[in-house]
């Protein structure tokens, strides 16, 4: 079945009894996830939780903090 450029599904992860799972390889490979890595975990009890690379999520965090703001134009 193919599926949307970008977008995978990597199978099925069982939680260990200290709360731990094993990211699939093909994961790790696709996101360079290296021993080490710090992983920020984000949660919406809605949607579910989410895995970023704790690098990119801080230079995202920057580049917002650090944007110069927006000014609205005066609509006529």
């Amino acid at each position: 079945m193919a599926h949307p450029d970008g977008k995978h599904i990597f199978g099925t992860v069982k939680v260990g009894t200290k709360g731990q799972i094993v990211i699939p390889k093909e994961a790790r490979d696709i996101f360079n996830i290296q021993p080490g890595d710090s992983l920020l975990m984000l949660g919406d009890e809605k949607q579910g939780i989410a895995l970023v690379k704790q690098e990119l999520f801080f230079e995202f965090a920057d580049a917002i903090l650090n944007s110069k703001s927006i000014k609205e134009t005066d609509k006529e």
